[in-house]
């Protein structure tokens, strides 16, 4: 058992389960923020999940809790900040002001800035002279700004630098959209890719040479390139990466020994993944797409937080039998009439005009150009009992939508277990509106340690 699973009596049963259907084990969020043994936690999931908001209520219990806490945000949205009162987040981690309780740690928070982080690695490993040079270098100026993989490398460089580091016991990481977040785990072998093309071993070969011979070699691999890729990227473009790799050259070493440090850590014991989804089918496809790649890849998973899961205090009333009340109260007196009005049925509304009756005559319209003191009444009369029941059944018809989603979720939600029945799971019951402060990030961090499965939700 990992320190972020509930077994037991802390195992989620399920009302209204089925016999046979899959339960997945609860997962100790509280459990796996006090591990002193865990010094990363890697947040990840699709777009729109609230990975952000998870990211940072984790960060503020872990606090709280006694932790010193820095949460890196690489998603370039600023909810982080905002929640956390801090006017902008930067590339230096900023501490977040209103920790509270006895024995609270520190919450410090940051957002990725990836060119800076690229400029403080030539920084710090290139001498003055060759560090202006690259940093002024055109195609490096293209790169560090936004080469395909360059974030997600760069997110790697941050992680391992706040690590090494080591001012801090818990690491928290919120990783952009899961296809950007599989790039997360992939960056350090892409970057040994690039390193080993067969491109930059031709731009890289002179300078390895040296002397006539690596001058020869130059001008026979820059005629090559000019006829051919010079045609399509301009002379400049190639001079101006030749450039940049001859400068470049005694960092390459270090870009692929630090990735793959870094994505040796992230393999440790000392870190874990939490998989953030919504109880919805496009959200739960992704999430196990990210467990199976996690699994493939021996990065450690705590768990799955689900989240805005949906339930009612009236799971008892299906929506079989809500909405065959709401068609009863229909049934017995709510009409729709043309005007938009409500009324109840009455014999005397529904009379017409009988040729062998001439004396008999339509019931007055009850609009507003024909009202009567029979029908302007006060309140409690008449009038009013239609409005409620025609409420009521509005209600019934509410009630009824909400339980078919929560059987939806609750079918989604077994359905990801059924094919991962050994990843322990938190719920998140959904919130009527938007977490703006610490409060409301505290709120979901004890939703987070309780498994706050709503009323007819599992």
């Amino acid at each position: 058992m990992t320190a972020g699973t509930k077994t037991g009596a802390g195992t989620r049963t399920g009302s209204g389960a089925t016999p046979g259907s899959a339960v997945a084990p609860a997962l100790d969020t509280d459990a796996l923020l006090d591990d002193p043994g865990i010094r990363i936690i890697v947040c990840c999931g699709s777009g729109g999940v609230g990975k952000t908001t998870t990211a940072a209520a984790l960060g503020v219990r872990a606090a709280e809790r006694g932790r010193k806490v820095v949460v890196l945000t690489i998603d370039p949205a600023r909810r982080l900040a905002q929640s956390m009162g801090i006017d902008s987040l930067d590339n230096v981690p900023r501490r977040v002001p209103g920790i509270d309780g006895e024995g609270a740690g520190e919450l410090h928070a940051m957002m990725l800035d990836m060119k800076r982080t690229f400029d403080e690695i030539v920084e710090a490993h290139a001498e003055g002279e060759r560090a202006r040079a690259i940093l002024e270098n055109p195609f490096y100026q293209s790169l560090s700004a936004g080469f395909a993989g360059t974030q997600e490398y760069m997110a790697m460089e941050k992680l391992g630098q706040l690590r090494a580091r080591n001012e801090w016991d818990l690491i928290i990481v919120d990783t952009p959209p899961s296809r950007s977040a599989l790039d997360f785990l992939d960056a350090p072998k892409r970057l040994g890719s690039f390193l080993d093309g067969t491109f930059i071993k031709l731009l890289m070969a002179p300078a390895k040479m040296g002397g006539r011979a690596g001058m020869k070699f130059l001008n026979v691999g820059m005629s090559m390139m000019t006829g051919t890729l010079g045609k399509l990227l301009g002379g400049q473009f190639l001079r101006d990466v030749q450039t940049f790799v001859a400068a470049m050259d005694t960092m390459f070493g270090g870009f692929r020994t630090r990735a793959d440090a870094t994505y040796r850590l992230l393999q440790a014991p000392g870190t874990a993944f939490l998989v953030v989804a919504t109880p919805e089918r496009d959200a739960l496809r992704e999430a196990a797409y990210f467990v199976e790649r996690l699994a493939a890849e021996a990065m450690p998973l705590a768990g799955l937080v689900l989240n805005r899961v949906h339930g009612s205090d009236a799971a008892r009333l299906s929506a079989e039998h809500a909405l065959t009340a709401a068609e009863n109260l229909d049934d017995i007196g709510i009409v729709d009439q043309a005007a938009g009005k409500a009324g109840l049925r009455d014999p005397a509304d529904s009379a017409v005009t009988s040729p062998e009756d001439p004396e008999s005559t339509p019931s007055p319209a009850r609009s507003e150009h024909s009202r009567t003191p029979e029908t302007d009444q006060a309140p409690g009369t008449k009038a009013d009992l239609v409005s409620v029941e025609q409420l009521t059944a509005g209600l019934l018809r509410l009630h009824a939508e909400r339980m078919q989603v929560v059987a939806r979720e609750q079918h989604t939600r077994e359905r990801f277990a059924s094919l991962h029945p050994e990843v322990a799971v938190t719920e998140v019951a959904a919130l009527p509106g938007d977490v703006h402060d610490l409060a409301g990030l505290r709120a979901i961090g004890d939703r987070l340690a309780t498994d706050s499965t709503p009323a007819g939700a599992a």
